[in-house]
């Protein structure tokens, strides 16, 4: 199994000293039977954590099996994560984000299990934002499946917000189900947060509408959603993984497609190293700038939740894009 590099010591400190906004939902790993009479759910990672804590409020007990600072396809479950999901009330994942959460999920005999693959279409993306088939776009990350479920499938289904907001729904449903006497308010709670989710999803559209490129680099193919949306094109430096090196014959691709499609910025993450963004913008004479994937909530992170990451990366998208 490939593995990533992890966040460097300094990083992980700087994540762990993070507010307790942050890590309120992630101090044990798989609270159940909680004491003052709260709905135990545990959560992959972050996009699973913050639906679950945004639906359920006050009536749930949060925890990740994702620490912030992670990089969630990295994470291996300690045994004693895997006694503690088996006592959640409700596990809420994605299945095919994370082998390791796959496996312990099924093990767990928890009856209120939300997958949230099952919940919107899942669809393969090639290296642009459009459906080129399985192939491309892991032509660099050979025998690397990380992230990737049936069929090449694309998991990262949280950037697109009307994707969200359809799991967000049954994220809504399985805590009524779980827990009948609170499900006027899990109904409300949810329908809350599709309006915000569908106005984020209005805010993408007017802000890159009218833009002089259609066309951004990154380091990884996470924003084949994102991109396939509001009609833009991502072209991956790496494919599924971003830390694999790319062939010089990628990166000649690139340079010839920042020129010839007017790219002005190759973007990078926060959880992953930016060497090849850095190398492929030194090589072309092009900006960097960061478009986050949220695959957790870091001090790095340019903003506090879900909503704030979302609308910076859309300001560095107009930015990088020239948007008018």
């Amino acid at each position: 199994m490939n593995v990533r590099r992890l966040i460097p010591t300094a990083a992980l400190a700087g994540a762990v000293a993070l507010g307790a906004t942050a890590l309120t939902a992630c101090s044990g790993a798989g609270a159940a039977g909680t004491k003052d009479g709260k709905v135990g759910v545990t959560a992959s990672f972050y996009p699973m954590q913050f639906l679950a804590e945004q639906i359920g409020k006050d009536h749930v007990k949060v925890d990740s099996l994702t620490k912030p600072g992670v990089e969630p396809h990295d994470l291996e479950i300690t045994p004693k994560q895997t006694a503690q999901l088996g006592e959640a009330d409700v596990v809420v994942y994605l299945k095919s984000l994370q082998p390791a959460v796959d496996k312990a999920v099924a093990q767990s005999g928890v009856k209120n299990i939300v997958d949230a693959a099952t919940l919107t279409e899942l669809e393969v993306h090639g290296s642009s934002g459009h459906d080129h088939g399985a192939e491309e776009g892991h032509a660099e990350g050979e025998g690397h499946d990380h992230g990737h479920g049936e069929a090449g499938q694309d998991p990262h289904v949280w950037l697109d917000p009307a994707k969200y907001a359809e799991i967000a729904k049954g994220v809504g449903a399985a805590l009524e189900k779980a827990d009948p006497g609170h499900a006027a308010d899990y109904r409300k709670n949810t329908d809350e947060l599709v309006g915000k989710l569908t106005a984020l999803d209005t805010e993408f559209k007017n802000g890159l509408q009218n833009t002089a490129s259609r066309t951004f680099i990154t380091t990884h193919s996470a924003f084949g959603y994102l991109a396939e949306r509001y009609g833009l094109d991502q072209e991956a430096i790496s494919g599924v993984d971003p830390e694999s090196e790319p062939s010089p014959a990628r990166m000649k691709e690139l340079q010839g497609l920042a020129k010839q499609e007017n790219v002005s910025t190759v973007f990078f993450e926060t959880l992953a190293s930016d060497k090849t963004a850095r190398t492929l913008a030194a090589d072309t004479g092009l900006k960097t700038d960061v478009l986050d994937p949220l695959e957790g909530i870091t001090d790095k992170s340019q903003g506090a939740d879900y909503f704030e990451v979302m609308r910076s990366n859309l300001k560095n998208l107009q930015k990088a894009l020239g948007a008018k």
